[in-house]
């Protein structure tokens, strides 16, 4: 269940030697600290100086791995050639203390190299960008190295694929740790998608003429503000003007669900929302959203999330 913590989560920004600046950036933006969003964020190196980048770039960190003993969350950034040699091992030493401790451990891109240094990822799902999937796996044989999705969460230790899949992940950790709400407010201010499928391809395995991505695009937005209205496969594809079986195979390549199954979320979501955010009662959020009764709301939310609106609720209203 997403809990709100009584102080801010420190985030560390582990930067290693060829660190991608995107891979940087993400978390460092996402999780940046402002009003609205109660984090606290250190970038760091193996130690506190000049580390050379990827792509041209260099980082001038001001932590070192005390950093990672601090952090509630420690991102590890895609960094080049990570199938050459494993990081120091003093960072591996100092990411399994922090895992010892409790500590998240979330690799973006070829990070996941550096996390799978550490034997945390033995006997577990992990990805990482799909040109290394195969160099992981040689590398770390006993990591289950999964290339078809964008991101994977096990719990303590999460991975995720190329760089955008990062925004991604952070967004998930987002909604589990504060909630749909906040997650999707860091969503719009990103202009990036509210939330794909961690299970969704990392890339379409044949291309896509773009005047139909766009459309269909358009049809998510639209049936996002018609939630509370039937929408069912032929209405979603007589939007998209294509046939219900074109749109549906299309759609799974592009969201990792089916139309229904994205639909049923969205009204989750919603309903996540509503149950964050107002007062209304459980049958009036299970009309809202396109449910119609307070047993449906409760089936599906129970599918989904694990759990009961009511409790949810009770999540988010503890300490007011």
């Amino acid at each position: 269940m997403p809990s709100v913590s009584p102080r801010p989560q420190r985030v560390a920004v582990l930067v290693l030697e060829g660190a991608k600046p995107l891979d940087v950036g993400i978390p460092a933006q996402v999780f940046t600290t402002r009003a609205s969003m109660p984090y606290e964020v250190r970038v760091c190196g193996a130690e506190p100086g000049l580390v050379a980048g990827g792509d041209g770039l260099s980082y001038h960190v001001a932590h070192g791995l005390e950093a990672l003993a601090w952090a509630d969350i420690v991102f590890i950034p895609g960094y080049r050639f990570p199938d050459r040699e494993d990081p120091p091992r003093s960072v591996v030493d100092a990411l399994l203390a922090a895992h010892a401790r409790g500590t998240r451990l979330a690799a973006i891109s070829t990070g996941a190299f550096a996390l799978a240094a550490t034997g945390l990822l033995d006997g577990k799902r992990a990805t990482t960008h799909w040109h290394y999937s195969r160099a992981l796996a040689a590398k770390h044989p006993r990591v289950q190295v999964d290339e078809n999705v964008l991101f994977v969460d096990e719990g303590s230790v999460l991975t995720s694929a190329g760089a955008a899949s990062g925004i991604d992940l952070c967004l998930h950790i987002l909604r589990k740790d504060l909630g749909v709400a906040v997650s999707n407010h860091a969503a719009r201010r990103l202009v990036a998608a509210p939330y794909r499928s961690g299970g969704q391809a990392q890339y379409v395995p044949r291309s896509v003429p773009e005047p139909l991505g766009e459309r269909f695009a358009a049809t998510r937005e639209w049936a996002l503000h018609r939630l509370g209205e039937p929408l069912t496969l032929t209405v979603l594809a007589r939007h998209a003007a294509v046939s219900p079986r074109t749109f549906s195979r299309r759609f799974v390549e592009d969201t990792g669900y089916t139309p229904m199954q994205w639909v049923m979320r969205a009204r989750i979501d919603l309903a996540r929302e509503l149950l964050e955010r107002s007062e209304r009662s459980i049958e009036q959020i299970a009309a809202d959203v396109g449910l119609g009764t307070g047993t449906n709301l409760r089936t599906h939310f129970q599918q989904i999330l694990g759990t009961t609106p009511s409790e949810y609720r009770r999540t988010f209203t503890q300490g007011e």
